[in-house]
């Protein structure tokens, strides 16, 4: 429910380049890995915007040296950059995580 209730929050309140790169890490987290397959189409999808939206927002992230995006794949190159560049929502969620699921 927490992150639900952050989603719906985060999508109303910050910004697509807050919001992305909080999207992307938490797609790294739960996959385990900073290689994301993934599609622009995709990530427009989930963030419900406009995939030239996300084309943009990508691209001030890669010349930030935080991201590399080739076709259908985000890697991500500066995981504390990237956390910097995210809504403080990111944050919140983990935390919550940690604390309902791995007892921390």
């Amino acid at each position: 429910m927490v992150q639900v209730s952050q989603t719906a929050a985060c999508n109303s309140l910050h910004t697509l380049d807050q919001r992305l790169p909080r999207w992307l890490l938490e797609t790294q987290f739960r996959i385990d890995s900073d290689n994301l397959p993934l599609t622009q189409e995709f990530i427009a999808h989930m963030l419900g915007v406009r995939r030239a939206g996300v084309t943009l927002a990508a691209q001030r992230l890669q010349e930030r040296k935080l991201i590399q995006y080739q076709r259908g794949r985000v890697q991500i190159l500066n995981r504390s950059g990237l956390e910097a560049s995210a809504c403080e929502c990111f944050r919140t969620t983990k935390a919550e995580y940690d604390r309902l699921l791995r007892g921390n």
